[in-house]
């Protein structure tokens, strides 16, 4: 088995989507990046290609190639899901945290975890997602942006 751990943080902005585990919330600002800027799948790809001990989500989507600009994360999460497989691991389970003040992030988290274990081909008991505050500190207090934690046990396939 390999473990992995991925953070990802990303700025609010106007006129942007905010997409967090591949759903779109209704809020007033999204998030900055050149991808869809999705600060839960980043991390998830990055816990991933940690445990892989294969670098980071920019060694494989660089944010200087257009080809990625402004692309769903979860098409590049599944294509970290095959170099897992490739490699010859799949997902024990994995445990996210999403850092916002708002919105409230608690009736979105069921389709999260249904879209990473649909990408990730696992069943959905071994996908955990969770959502915390800064209690009004950091950048998430005055919502000037969103982070998200992972951690991943790889296991042989």
């Amino acid at each position: 088995m390999r473990i992995g751990y991925g953070y990802d943080v990303h700025k609010l902005a106007e006129n942007r989507k905010l997409i967090l585990g591949g759903v779109e919330i209704p809020f007033a600002k999204g998030l900055l990046g050149h991808s869809d800027a999705d600060v839960l799948i980043h991390a998830v790809i990055d816990a991933i290609l940690g445990a892989l001990a294969k670098g980071d989500i920019g060694v494989h989507f660089p944010d200087t190639s257009n080809e990625y600009k402004d692309i769903d994360s979860r098409i590049l999460l599944r294509k970290i899901y095959e170099i897992s497989i490739a490699s010859g691991y799949k997902i024990g389970n994995l445990d996210s945290t999403i850092c916002a003040q708002n919105p409230k992030l608690q009736n979105y988290i069921s389709q999260m975890r249904e879209n990473l274990t649909y990408d990730l081909k696992t069943d959905i008991s071994n996908i955990s997602i969770k959502a915390t505050t800064e209690e009004n500190l950091g950048i998430t207090a005055d919502e000037k942006g969103m982070s998200a934690t992972s951690v991943v046990l790889l296991v042989k396939v």
